[in-house]
């Protein structure tokens, strides 16, 4: 049925989010995180199936304990990381595309012959790295 009068809608202020942390996963500040395929959050590796949630905003240790035991809180936006190299090297002809995970600090412009998940959409790229827009929400992980 339609409103047919105002809604008080609940929303959620910010970009940053609670996630369960993966059984033995040890998250450290600013690392790239991911939702691994049970749903738990984890540092980025090189996988498939993984969905870039965005980075780790306090260091979690998990070592020992199970799925869902620890909760960590991971922050969506814009962040800068280390770039591959070689064939792998994200240039500025990429802004706009989507990158790829290598590690927890680490992306590349391909996907690694079908070996590595989604990233983000490549920002900016300078000297020192390549600013990466993570968020779960913005469909690259569907369309990649």
């Amino acid at each position: 049925m339609a409103t047919t009068k105002n809604r008080n809608t609940p929303t959620r202020i910010g970009f940053r989010r609670s996630a369960p942390v993966a059984a033995d996963a040890v998250c450290h500040a600013g690392a790239i995180a991911v939702l691994n395929a049970t749903g738990y959050a984890a540092p980025a590796t090189t996988a498939t199936g993984l969905t870039a949630l965005g980075v780790f905003h306090h260091y979690q240790d998990n070592t020992g304990g199970a799925d869902g035991d620890q909760v960590v809180e991971i922050e969506r936006g814009f962040f800068h990381f280390a770039n591959s190299a070689g064939a792998d090297e994200i240039t500025r002809a990429a802004i706009g595309s989507v990158c790829y995970l290598v590690d927890d600090e680490t992306v590349a412009a391909t996907d690694g012959t079908a070996s590595r998940s989604p990233a983000g959409i490549v920002d900016d790229v300078d000297e020192h790295g390549v600013w990466v827009c993570i968020d779960p929400t913005n469909g690259v992980a569907a369309s990649a």
